[in-house]
């Protein structure tokens, strides 16, 4: 049957809809395993080998992200898929940080779309070929059904936005990267990320979005979604794009000229090996640049000129190696004198919402 040999974990408080969801996945082969709330997911999660989790997110005890947060650091590559009919995109958001591969809306119409999400989950794990088009469409369906409430609505565009920034400092074991970025309206027109990627190799990338309004937050989610997507693959085995600068920025760029957004985005993306501090970059657009800092002060990086993100008739990034010294920081930051300066200040103060200072920022790796 389609799904046999499968054992499914599904966490759900709601006894009729879940027991509806495990007779159907029993009916169509699988082992199901049931919990009713996030606390005993997680028991079950602890006792046996899952092929892949459904987990509802709004439940008692502990909720669904709670569980799946804990669930990635016991075993991070058992994938999961999120159900819920509440707080829509605030939940899509925080399930894709932490790494959910689907989300579906309750009510759920049909049960074969459940059956399909847990096959195309389960193909990004195993397939050597996989389909990413076909992957990145059903993951992100959702997030297209809700572009006109952001665009609409500010207070939302806001607060799906701000989920997605990190704290003002970031620590991993051998770097610490900051970042000030300055806003004037409710949504920010640029947008910051960093990730350790394995032992050996960390990404951070900023982003200005064009035009400025609502769709920056829209872009957001959808730059950190497909960067988690290719980020995924890493950790199966299946793709080394997300350490390879030049190929993310050609992904992203079909990604985004896709996504019916109708945005252009200048970005710089550095990929860090930490362990010779070899660094890769790779810039489209010309409104951020990447900087060595030393004792000296701010050394840009010459690059290529290159057309922003999002063009459809895009030809390619720039891109440039090269190997930090001892004391040397990496950086990106805008064009502004003045964020020039306060990174030469050391003034790091995460997302800040300000009129003084001209919107943009920067961002800097220390090791």
């Amino acid at each position: 049957m389609a799904l046999e040999e499968l054992v499914i974990l599904l966490v759900e408080d709601d006894p009729v809809f879940r027991h509806i969801v495990a007779a159907f996945l029993d009916s169509r082969g699988a082992k199901v395993i049931e919990a009713n709330d996030g606390e005993q997911g997680l028991d079950k999660f602890k006792q046996y080998a899952f092929d892949i989790v459904l987990a509802d997110l709004s439940m008692p005890i502990m909720g669904g992200l709670d569980m799946l947060k804990k669930m990635s650091e016991i075993n991070p590559d058992t994938p999961s898929i999120v159900i819920s009919g509440n707080q829509v995109m605030a939940d899509v958001v925080e399930a894709l940080r932490l790494g959910a591969s689907d989300y579906l809306v309750k009510p759920v119409a049909d049960l074969f779309l459940i059956e399909h999400a847990i096959k195309q989950c389960l193909e990004s794990n195993v397939s050597k070929e996989v389909n990413l088009e076909d992957l990145e469409e059903l993951s992100y369906q959702e997030l297209q059904d809700n572009l006109a409430l952001l665009e609409q609505n500010e207070q939302a565009a806001k607060s799906v936005q701000q989920q997605l920034f990190p704290p003002s400092q970031i620590n991993y074991l051998t770097a610490k990267v900051d970042y000030s970025l300055y806003k004037s309206d409710e949504v920010s027109a640029y947008f910051i990320d960093t990730v350790n990627v394995g032992d050996n190799h960390l990404v951070m990338y900023m982003a200005h979005f064009h035009p400025q309004d609502n769709r920056a937050a829209f872009a957001s989610v959808l730059l950190k979604s497909f960067v988690n997507q290719k980020l995924k693959l890493y950790r199966n085995g299946t793709s080394q794009a997300i350490i390879e600068p030049y190929n993310m920025l050609s992904y992203l760029n079909e990604r985004m000229t896709k996504s019916g957004l109708d945005i252009c985005i200048d970005i710089v993306y550095v990929v860090v090996e930490l362990t010779q501090y070899r660094a890769s970059i790779a810039q489209a657009g010309n409104g951020l640049r990447c900087y060595i800092r030393n004792q000296h002060g701010l050394t840009p990086l010459a690059l290529p000129d290159s057309l922003q993100l999002g063009i459809l008739d895009w030809g390619h990034p720039s891109a440039q190696f090269r190997t930090l010294m001892p004391g040397e920081q990496l950086c990106i930051a805008s064009s502004k004198p003045e964020h020039k300066q306060m990174l030469l200040d050391n003034q790091f103060h995460g997302l800040a919402y300000n009129t003084e200072i001209p919107t943009g920022g920067y961002m800097q790796v220390s090791f």
